[in-house]
């Protein structure tokens, strides 16, 4: 998928998010600033959440509730490990009692630093590639 603005690549997060199940752990690349936390607003848009979705950067994980009970899933956890130090520091702050729960997606930004932590997970991994000043390649590697 081509997305030619930050609208479009936040319309495209909230049609793929309509195919998440729980337990899938989503795994975001792309260079910084390639639209990983724009995709993220996109799917949070879609299960109805109203907070301000921002990038977990300094805190590592934020937690979000579905309030809608059409959903099946009640949470969407989204990770930025862009500056993690070692897993362990994730495990810490209890990633994993969110990985792979069947009520639960979780978003990872960067996630090629916390491999061992993705093992036997369900992962659908999505790289977002800088075409232009405003595009960006979107494509979905299941």
């Amino acid at each position: 998928m081509i997305s030619k603005s930050k609208q479009e690549t936040i319309d495209f997060g909230k049609k793929i998010a309509a195919s998440f199940k729980g337990g899938d752990v989503v795994l975001l690349q792309g260079e910084l600033g390639a639209g990983k936390t724009t995709l993220t607003k996109g799917i949070a848009q879609y299960f109805s959440i109203k907070k301000n979705i921002t990038s977990p950067t300094f805190t590592l994980m934020n937690v979000y509730e579905v309030e809608s009970k059409k959903y099946k899933i009640k949470r969407v956890i989204h990770i930025d490990t862009y500056r993690l130090e070692k897993e362990h520091d994730l495990i810490d702050i209890g990633v994993e009692d969110y990985l792979g729960q069947p009520n639960t997606v979780c978003l990872i930004e960067w996630p090629e630093k916390i491999k061992n932590l993705l093992r036997g997970k369900k992962v659908i991994k999505i790289r977002i590639e800088h075409v232009g000043d405003n595009e960006r390649n979107i494509i979905i590697i299941n």
